[in-house]
């Protein structure tokens, strides 16, 4: 069975609790309008990767607690999905998806490959983005629709924690690119630029792939 692979970060923590590797898959049938990523969207071949070598991969990264499957739609790919929760759930790491779906349609559907996959999940984040409700006052979600679901005791310590603000990573990669990670608000991209030329560092930017990032030359 194969994933198909949109984006694997190693380490993050802006897609869930504490340090996680995070992988995002291609492909959504839901649309949202005000998608953050809009390119991961279309039902097209980015990377198939068979579930095993993914598993492999999460399972060879040093001090996570978990993997967050966010996209496109994980439910789209619900079998290969499940595939990997499984096998890094043997490791003790925990499971977090985001889907647009809701959870009365996740819960309601009769596809046995997404009843598999919620078994698998620890903290699920569904509802699609509304961008009239878009919102960075609770963690990890774009909009106050989107509901949090605790399948599992794992996390449920962290209701006392929703009402925290999101967060944004900015990370430079070894080809001089800065790339955002996270919810950033409206009007935080032109904010950064500015800030960074300020203090010296020429930015400009650019398309990486389908991503939209920042090019410094300093």
């Amino acid at each position: 069975m194969k994933l198909n692979v949109a984006r694997f970060i190693e380490r993050t923590a802006s897609e869930g609790p504490g340090w996680r590797a995070s992988i995002w898959v291609q492909g959504c049938p839901i649309l949202c309008i005000g998608c953050c990523n809009p390119h991961m969207l279309p039902f097209v071949d980015r990377q198939w990767i068979d579930a095993e070598e993914v598993a492999a991969r999460v399972l060879e990264i040093k001090d996570i607690e978990g993997v967050t499957f966010v996209g496109g739609e994980p439910f789209a790919q619900a079998q290969a999905v499940a595939q990997v929760a499984k096998i890094v759930r043997t490791a003790n790491l925990s499971v977090v998806v985001f889907s647009g779906y809701t959870y009365q349609q996740l819960t309601s559907n009769d596809d046995p490959a997404w009843a598999d996959l919620l078994a698998q999940i620890d903290l699920l984040l569904a509802g699609p983005y509304l961008q009239d409700l878009y919102t960075t006052q609770r963690p990890w979600v774009g909009s106050s629709n989107q509901t949090y679901h605790f399948l599992t005791a794992r996390y449920q310590h962290f209701t006392e924690q929703l009402a925290l603000p999101n967060t944004v990573e900015l990370r430079l990669t070894p080809d001089g690119h800065l790339e955002l990670n996270g919810f950033a608000f409206a009007g935080m991209l032109p904010a950064l630029r500015k800030a960074l030329n300020d203090r010296g560092v020429r930015v400009q930017t650019v398309k990486s792939g389908d991503e939209t990032v920042l090019d410094s030359d300093h």
